[in-house]
């Protein structure tokens, strides 16, 4: 069983490793552990109960007018499991309360699977940033979402797919 919660300084180990296999330039642990310790930022993890383990993480930030989703990845063994949808989700019910700031994101024009996901969620592509990754220079997709439940939550996507504080 999966279930959610805030990330810990004790899981940069695992966060590591899981961001190494999922980006051609991963973040630094420092660069996690700063937005650990940000007021400003969320960061929730997804646990294998029955492992111990952590299998993914998001990690957002708040800005006056928007939530940015930094950082999503799910390790390998467990992509394709509505993990990285159920991390959103969790997120969505945990800003629910902001009605006024709405969600942005960058994805590389190349990741099909995630713009779908993101798709499902209730993003919208709005514009192109050019050359926005330093590994090749690839544009990213400028994505956006208005506050509100989302669409896969309304139409029972994530089911089988549980969350914990």
């Amino acid at each position: 069983m999966i279930e959610f919660r805030k990330l810990k300084l004790r899981d940069l180990s695992s966060i590591e490793e899981i961001e190494r296999s999922s980006y051609p330039t991963p973040w630094s642990r420092s660069m996690f552990a700063g937005e650990l310790a940000k007021p400003s930022s969320i960061c929730l993890g997804a646990l294998d109960t029955e492992r111990n383990e952590l299998v993914g993480y998001l990690i957002i930030s708040r800005y006056v007018d928007a939530w940015h989703v930094m950082n999503v990845a799910v390790a390998e063994p467990y992509r394709r499991r509505r993990i990285a949808s159920g991390l959103m989700e969790r997120l969505f019910e945990d800003t629910s309360r902001d009605s006024r700031r709405g969600y942005t994101l960058e994805v590389r024009v190349s990741n099909e699977a995630a713009i779908r996901l993101y798709e499902r969620l209730g993003f919208k592509a709005r514009g192109i940033r050019r050359g926005y990754y330093t590994d090749n220079r690839e544009d990213a997709v400028i994505m956006w979402r208005d506050p509100g439940p989302s669409p896969a939550s309304e139409e029972g996507l994530d089911r089988g797919v549980t969350g914990a504080a």
